[in-house]
């Protein structure tokens, strides 16, 4: 039996943002965008990835959602504690740089890590933590 990843989400607060970052900086391509009941869904992925979306949705995407939940959902990624991505990269040096001249908030800059890969990571406009990680003898 194949399993393969399909697709994951990223809460986003603002779409526009999010865009400009994840397709202008990171250079991902947009595959989809789709409003519906006043919520709005923008699907991204790697050109080299043709088969994986990051859906860029609402922080709780759940129109049934009380507005308290909403708010707490809100507030927990303002404050950037949702769970983020780990994007794999051929050169970590070069993707950091890339990031960091198109206004990316670096939280780490590049580091060999004792678990095999040279990582670095950053903050998404909405505050999500992303890192980026080469695999050691690559």
């Amino acid at each position: 039996m194949d399993i393969n990843l399909s697709q994951c989400f990223i809460a986003v607060d603002d779409h526009d943002k999010a865009l400009a970052f994840y397709r202008d900086v990171l250079g991902l391509e947009v595959r989809n965008d789709v409003g519906f009941e006043g919520m709005r869904w923008v699907t991204v992925g790697s050109p080299a990835q043709p088969d994986v979306d990051i859906v860029l949705e609402p922080p709780l995407a759940d129109p049934n959602a009380s507005p308290a939940d909403k708010e707490a959902m809100a507030e927990l990624l303002a404050k950037g504690l949702l769970r983020g991505v780990i994007f794999r990269t051929e050169d970590c040096d070069a993707t950091f740089e890339r990031l960091r001249a198109g206004g990316g908030e670096v939280l780490q800059e590049p580091v060999d890590q004792p678990y095999g890969v040279r990582d670095c990571a950053f903050r998404d406009p909405s505050g999500n933590m992303l890192r980026f990680s080469q695999p050691r003898g690559r």
